[in-house]
């Protein structure tokens, strides 16, 4: 066996097992809306979404470019400091990817964007997207460092609801 075969066998398993771990890290595991997903020190749930023509009352009427998607997520943290927590994403069938309105006014128990978690604490709250109809995947994160950071995908079926938006008043009959 020449000397570089021998190089070879011997370092093989070596690469082998440092690309694996490599896919471990960046290795996007999928749930359903509804499972808890534990990631890192946080544990995640996506409680509910509504799709909306549009926010807000009265003069504060907000109208979307597509149309908004509320997710309602609840959010534990496990670990042992606070923990801030980034924009999420969605990712659309094509894998392109759009992420969360910075603009949370008119959202009923909104996030916003400046938000942290305590030790023991969950929060709960909903995120806001303007994006077509559509069945999409939420994007969660860890929070780690580029590179290193575990994702989850879960799953947001298109479901159609009643949008419950703001509305014209009905005129009273004489």
């Amino acid at each position: 066996m020449s000397k570089s075969a021998t190089l070879l066998a011997l370092f093989l398993p070596l690469f082998l097992i440092c690309a694996s771990c490599n896919e471990q890290n960046s290795t996007k595991l999928s749930y359903q809306m509804g499972e808890k997903v534990p990631l890192g020190p946080f544990t995640f749930n996506v409680v509910q979404t509504a799709w909306r023509t549009q926010l807000g009352e009265g003069f504060k009427v907000r109208s979307p470019q597509q149309r908004f998607l509320l997710i309602t997520i609840s959010v534990t943290n496990g670990g042992g400091k606070e923990l801030a927590l980034p924009l999420f994403k969605l990712e659309n069938e094509r894998g392109e990817s759009t992420t969360e309105s910075d603009n949370s006014e008119g959202v009923p128990n909104g996030l916003g964007i400046l938000r942290s978690v305590a030790p023991a604490e969950t929060l709960q709250g909903a995120l806001l997207f303007d994006v077509p109809l559509a069945s999409y995947k939420l994007l969660l994160t860890d929070g780690g460092e580029p590179g290193s950071e575990k994702t989850a995908l879960v799953d947001i079926p298109l479901r159609m609801d009643v949008d419950t938006g703001v509305q014209a008043p009905i005129p009273k009959m004489k």
